[in-house]
């Protein structure tokens, strides 16, 4: 049997709050983390099945049309099986929920470093070998140029005008009309992109480094040309994603289709620059924001307007604005994207795609409105928190950000700081604190989970992932806590295409899309239970293992008889996110130190308040917001992918030259909660975290170097000759 739900309407019974056991909503260990530290978590370049064989991707030294001048001699060196250019290999990683093939043909390079050939052989020493020795020659046929030196296109989906902007504008008692750029950026998960296939005459096994296998599994199959029946995806343990793993790369596409050439298991790993080139980055962006607002601070026009880049065969476009459209109440508004077609790495899902930059620029533009009014930044915020969606005019599910910056404010001592730039100095450091609000779009997607109960504990099954963000440890929990069973007795199965179908982890819809399957499984076997029973689910309480209704109580061993009971959920999206605007919300707050020497700025604490609805582990969630807080710090301060702008070829593409922060760079990081339920959000009232605090931490860190020294970061980051140059000119 499946309990299905579909969101529709608010779910107002809140039984999570009442449940006996005692583990949702508290602090529980990683039931896969003793696993991972002692190296018995297997990932999926650890796989080593009989006949391994290993395969080198091959990658062009330019754009153009591609050619293999050696490739006979190659293939012919002993230990080398194949040297494969196959049609079928894939250009450019999936997209996000492709759902189908990515750009395949490699008889052509849209970037320097895409993959268009590779070498397997019996040993990986000999493929690497033999894959420096195969020639590439490039029929050079276009010229790489800049993003902002082209023609944009501009898609009629993300231009926006409401009201009359322009004349808000123009008629503003202050306006604030800047530009601000971020530069392009890369995952750097710890694990490579990796995959291991294994083609045994009808079905084709691949282990691999993937985040949304339900997906991954009709990519892969349309890319080899095989029904999805036939494909079944591993990933029981993924080293980090965050969105270079959500659709298939080129590793697993060759692997698949060298293993199906080649009658034996071959696997494929990207080294760490291939990483870097080969999937996808977060575009750079150049934004524009006008504020038009009263002497009071109120906000009469809004403007975002943003261009980012892309290959010219992909769809996907960084949606920069995405935040913009609910943050604050303004009643003329202006939005739109443009896309520069180039030819650098495909764009795509990094970090929070859309708020990360957004946000981080808009939050940075509304200081800037804060110091030209005069008033308190958290204030300024207060003021103009919308009563409903400025654009739709529907209701919000919920909406916290008061609660947050309230909350935030008080715990970091906020109302000592003083009003003006340049007053607190110890030594050549100059002391400053700056804050900024957070904002990010809540998605469900369509999820599937199954809960096997028996004698010996509960069993949850589902294909979702677990990248690092604690679904195995949520999920533990949700089944417990519904089921009556100590924590040890609850076992959870991932990343196994032949488990129900969950929803993947990105978008930050892991805990509330897959977790609500869960929670439906497990319903469902709370009511196969109360029947047996002869009484209401509702009535039945479930305890150590004790099944209790009315009168009667029953151990489920007994009930069970040495069967077992299964449950299946199943939760989709359905018209609740017509009828109203789900979002999160938090507020960021930093001490930041400049040296008034070198440029050099030291963040020396930092505190995050969040409103993401019930929190069903607090050490899981405070560690995704640490997370989040950390990578504000890299994209105010250090992170830069920089290309060559007479090929676009990656220049710092490794650890060494892209430079993530590091324990040094990361202060002791607070993390507070609002206390939240948002009924439109399910059974749970759970909405999404992992992506939150990554907005508007970088701009806190940015508007504190403002307060320290007086000088204006707008383009990003704020590397140490910056500093200089932007306090030089702003008189100090």
């Amino acid at each position: 049997m499946t309990l299905d739900l579909k969101l529709d309407t608010p779910f107002e019974d809140h039984r999570a709050d009442e449940m006996l056991q005692g583990v949702l909503g508290t602090e529980q260990d990683r039931p896969d983390g003793w696993l991972k530290v002692a190296g018995r978590a297997a990932y999926a370049a650890e796989a080593a099945p009989d006949g391994l064989l290993h395969g080198v991707l091959v990658r062009a030294p330019a754009t153009g049309k591609v050619m293999l001048s050696n490739a006979a001699e190659v293939e012919a060196m002993p230990g080398v099986r194949k040297v494969m250019s196959h049609p079928k290999m894939v250009r450019n990683a999936a997209q996000g929920t492709a759902n189908e093939a990515p750009v395949q043909g490699v008889d052509r390079a849209d970037y320097v470093g895409q993959p268009v050939a590779m070498v397997v052989a019996e040993t990986f020493e000999t493929a690497r070998h033999a894959a420096h020795a195969l020639i590439v020659s490039v029929d050079c046929v276009d010229k790489p140029v800049a993003p902002d030196k082209v023609t944009p296109e501009k898609p009629d989906e993300k231009q926006m005008i409401l009201g009359d902007p322009d004349i808000a504008f123009a008629d503003a008692d202050v306006l604030i009309d800047e530009t601000y750029t971020t530069p392009a950026m890369v995952s750097a998960a710890m694990e490579p992109h990796a995959a291991t296939a294994d083609w045994d005459g009808n079905t084709l096994t691949l282990r691999g480094a993937l985040q949304m296998l339900k997906f991954n599994k009709n990519e892969l199959a349309d890319s080899v040309g095989l029904s999805p029946e036939k494909v079944r995806l591993l990933a029981p343990y993924v080293g980090g994603g965050f969105g270079s793993k959500l659709g298939i790369s080129a590793d697993c596409v060759a692997a698949a289709l060298a293993s199906m050439e080649l009658g034996q298991p071959v696997r494929v790993v990207q080294h760490r620059r291939q990483v870097f080139e080969v999937n996808t980055r977060r575009s750079e962006t150049r934004q524009r924001i006008r504020l038009a607002a009263s002497h009071d601070g109120r906000l009469s026009g809004l403007g975002h307007e943003a261009l980012v880049s892309q290959l010219p065969e992909e769809d996907f476009s960084e949606p920069v604005i995405q935040g913009s459209h609910f943050a604050y109440a303004a009643a003329n508004r202006k939005l739109g994207l443009e896309v520069a077609r180039i030819h650098r790495p495909a764009a795509g899902s990094v970090r929070a795609p859309g708020e990360s930059v957004g946000v981080t620029a808009f939050e940075i533009a509304i200081d800037e409105l804060a110091v030209a009014t005069g008033i308190d930044p958290v204030e300024l915020r207060l003021m103009n928190i919308p009563d409903q969606d400025p654009e739709s005019g529907k209701p919000f599910s919920s909406h916290r950000l008061e609660s947050a910056l309230k909350q935030g404010a008080e715990a970091f001592g906020w109302g000592s700081r003083p009003d003006q730039p340049r007053q607190h100095r110890d030594g050549e450091w100059w002391i400053g604190t700056g804050m900024a609000a957070a904002f990010r779009v809540n998605m469900v997607i369509e999820a599937e989970a199954r809960i096997v109960l028996s004698e010996s504990g509960a069993t949850v099954q589902s294909d979702m992932t677990d990248i690092g963000t604690g679904s195995y440890a949520i999920f533990q929990q949700i089944a417990a806590e519904l089921l009556g069973q100590p924590m040890n007795r609850v076992s959870v199965e991932l990343g196994d295409t032949r488990f129900p179908p969950g929803s993947g982890s990105g978008g930050s819809f892991g805990a509330a899309s897959t977790g609500t399957a869960v929670w439906l499984a497990a319903m469902e076997i709370r009511q196969q239970i109360a029947d047996r029973l002869g009484c209401a689910e509702g009535d039945l309480t479930l305890q150590d293992g004790i099944a209790t209704c009315g009168n009667t109580r029953t151990s489920l061993s007994d009930l069970l008889k040495s069967n077992k009971i299964t449950g299946h959920g199943h939760v989709e999206p359905g018209d609740a996110f017509e009828k109203v605007r789900q979002a999160t919300f938090g507020a960021h707050f930093a001490e930041v130190a400049v040296s008034d020497v070198t440029g050099e700025v030291r963040v020396r604490r930092m505190l995050g308040s969040f409103a993401c609805g019930r929190i069903l582990n607090p050490r899981t969630a405070r560690s995704q917001c640490h997370g989040g807080m950390t990578w504000g710090i890299g994209m105010a301060l250090t992170e830069e992918l920089t290309h060559d702008r007479r090929d676009g070829h990656v220049v710092n593409r490794d650890l060494a030259g892209y430079h993530a922060p590091v324990n040094a760079d990361v202060p002791d990081l607070e993390v507070l909660f609002v206390d939240e339920r948002d009924d439109w959000a399910g059974p749970m009232q759970a909405k999404g975290i992992g992506e939150l605090g990554i907005c508007g931490a970088g701009a806190a860190i940015i508007n504190a170097i403002h307060h320290a020294t007086g000088a204006r970061i707008r383009d990003l980051p704020a590397t140490p000759d910056k500093v200089i140059v932007a306090m030089t000119k702003a008189g100090h």
